[in-house]
């Protein structure tokens, strides 16, 4: 049914923007924490560079739970049925939502580090240690999604 289709693409619709949108904005908290201290210590702009591309990650997983339903799963087919669908739009929620909120903490723990550093306090390391937090719930976020997928095909 094109209706259970089009509930099944507004579940990847919200997987893939949430997700991005999370990363757009935590990338962007970080950034500019860099772009600061980097007023204070440039020498550091590699350390400034791997924490400013960390919350990017949370809009790759959504990309990866579009592929999972697509590829893995064959589930995004004209003859979906309503349970699938559902299923869909849930596990989309759940990956964009949970996509959205981790990156935009991940960039605030990132950023909060960046300032450290640029003060000359030592804590690259820390932050990464810190920042896989967040990260952490993203991944189980696309964990859901996979057994979702799973359970549905």
């Amino acid at each position: 049914m094109e209706f259970n289709l089009l509930i099944a693409y507004l579940g990847i619709t919200l997987m893939l923007s949430l997700s991005g949108i999370g990363s757009a904005y935590g990338v962007t908290i970080a950034g500019n924490a860099a772009i600061g201290a980097l007023k204070k210590d440039d020498s550091a702009f590699g350390n400034f560079l791997v924490l400013t591309a960390f919350p990017g990650t949370q809009g790759l997983y959504g990309f990866a739970g579009y592929f999972m339903f697509e590829k893995i799963f064959n589930v995004l087919s004209p003859d979906i049925t309503t349970f699938q669908a559902a299923a869909v739009l849930g596990a989309g929620l759940t990956m964009g939502l949970v996509g959205l909120l981790s990156a935009i903490r991940q960039g605030q723990i990132c950023a909060n580090g960046i300032a450290a550093i640029g003060q000359g306090h030592k804590v690259f390391g820390n932050t990464l240690i810190l920042a896989v937090f967040p990260e952490l719930y993203a991944i189980v976020a696309l964990a859901a999604v996979f057994l979702i997928g799973g359970a549905v095909a």
